[in-house]
């Protein structure tokens, strides 16, 4: 099987990572949502990406300390058709070892008797303090009965660490079967947005251009959508976070949509656009569009090898405050505004995030004082944007907010992959010019 030969990859390079140390890595639990009904299952990130094993509560241990043929332990739910019956089906222990290539695999339930006897003889337990709730008491009682022994001399875990520590670099650089699954993520998202722009018309509601979008998603083959899609009409754009998606749509308002799809083995699209709801900018919404979209132009162009986060934001800080200078909606030199932030009563966020397995996905953006650079086979978004409300005061000093430049709200996002040649915009096939906006 072609995935798992991708998986098995990435647990070699994890136990090379890990040295001597022993790693828990668990799955995701089920989430209760009211009463006794559960929202529908999503993987644990770091589970799926070294494990590829779809199923709620199991556990995996990577033992590279042990012998060949015991470093990859799955403990899995058995087979029990009652259960299945209810919720589904289960692979089982057996199928743990022929399809997800475990070295051994045993049921769940014998987890807290087999777990000291794999930790002995690591350095150091990997293991994700406070958010296993279930597992978490489990391995600390035996990682505390193990320190015991250490007093006798016996080899024994003295440590515990975190699992980011080595798998959130590795995350963090996309293979090829990665991005291949990020390209069809953005292409599906993509595809959606520009079926939301065609039907847009006054008089809907925000509702049903999400339920359009979210539809598109799943007809693609999607798993659904990566996150509370945003779809906010007019002043509803100024809220960043903004999904209650219930108000209708104005003539003369913009609409922004911030959604994007998840493929079915979790790997996310996330695009912005914002455009008119009746096919025409107003000369006010026009000039908000062009600065943002020209500073989103200059940002991706730094979504190169050697360039960090911070300098793709500061190039779409840079554009942004020098449009608004010359629109009256700031004043004083463009240095001064970046320098002390007199600028983010209208812009307030980052320019962008790492994209992946997760929408907000893992790995830093900054080791100490010095920024991580850019390596072939990151993906991260670029989704500069200017919110024009009265949300948040004007600072002191500068030019008060007249009423026709209030409750535009414009963001545009694209998913960028660096590569050693250009930036490569993942998400293209959704549109942006002014022209394509308009009808």
């Amino acid at each position: 099987m072609k995935n798992q030969r991708i998986y098995q990859h990435r647990r070699d390079r994890f136990l090379q990572e890990l040295g001597s140390s022993a790693a828990i890595i668990p799955a995701a639990q089920l989430v209760t949502h009211h009463a006794d009904c559960e929202y529908p299952f999503r993987q644990n990130s770091d589970f799926w990406y070294l494990t590829g094993f779809d199923e709620p509560e199991a556990i995996a241990l990577f033992l590279p300390h042990r012998p060949e043929g015991e470093k990859y332990i799955l403990f899995v739910l058995q087979k029990e058709a009652s259960a299945e019956i209810w919720n589904g089906f289960r692979w089982g222990v057996q199928a743990a070892v022929d399809h997800f290539h475990a070295d051994i695999s045993f049921p769940l339930c014998d987890f807290p008797k087999k777990l000291a006897d794999y930790l002995y003889g690591a350095e150091n337990i990997v293991f994700r303090i406070g958010k296993h709730r279930k597992v978490e008491p489990l391995v600390l009682k035996v990682w505390s009965e193990l320190l015991e022994k250490s007093s006798r001399g016996d080899s024994v875990p003295l440590a515990l660490t975190d699992p980011a520590v080595f798998l959130h670099k590795l995350r963090l650089k996309k293979d090829s079967w990665e991005i291949q699954r990020l390209r069809e993520a953005a292409l599906i998202s993509s595809n959606a947005h520009e079926l939301a722009r065609d039907i847009t018309r006054a008089g809907m509601n925000e509702r049903q251009i999400q339920g359009v979008i979210e539809k598109s998603f799943l007809d693609q083959g999607g798993r659904g959508p990566a996150y509370g899609s945003i779809v906010a009409g007019g002043k509803n754009a100024c809220i960043l976070h903004y999904t209650a998606n219930n108000a209708l749509l104005k003539d003369r308002e913009l609409l922004l949509i911030d959604a994007g799809c998840s493929t079915n083995d979790y790997y996310n699209g996330d695009i912005t656009r914002t455009f008119p709801i009746n096919g025409k900018f107003t000369s006010e919404q026009r000039a908000i569009y062009e600065i943002v979209l020209a500073a989103q132009n200059a940002a991706i162009k730094y979504v190169l090898p050697g360039q960090n986060a911070e300098e793709i934001h500061l190039q779409a800080v840079r554009i942004l405050v020098e449009g608004l200078i010359d629109l009256g909606l700031l004043k004083g030199s463009i240095d001064s505004l970046v320098e002390q932030g007199l600028y983010r009563h209208l812009y307030m966020h980052r320019t962008g995030h790492w994209l992946g397995l997760d929408v907000h996905d893992v790995g830093a953006y900054r080791l100490g004082e010095y920024p991580i650079p850019l390596e072939e086979g990151m993906v991260l978004t670029v989704e500069p944007g200017i919110y024009i409300s009265d949300l948040t005061p004007v600072p002191e000093g500068q030019p008060s907010i007249e009423e026709r430049w209030k409750n535009i709200g414009i963001r545009i996002e694209d998913d960028v992959l660096v590569t050693c040649d250009q930036p490569d915009v993942l998400s293209s096939n959704a549109l942006k010019s002014i022209d394509d906006m308009e009808r």
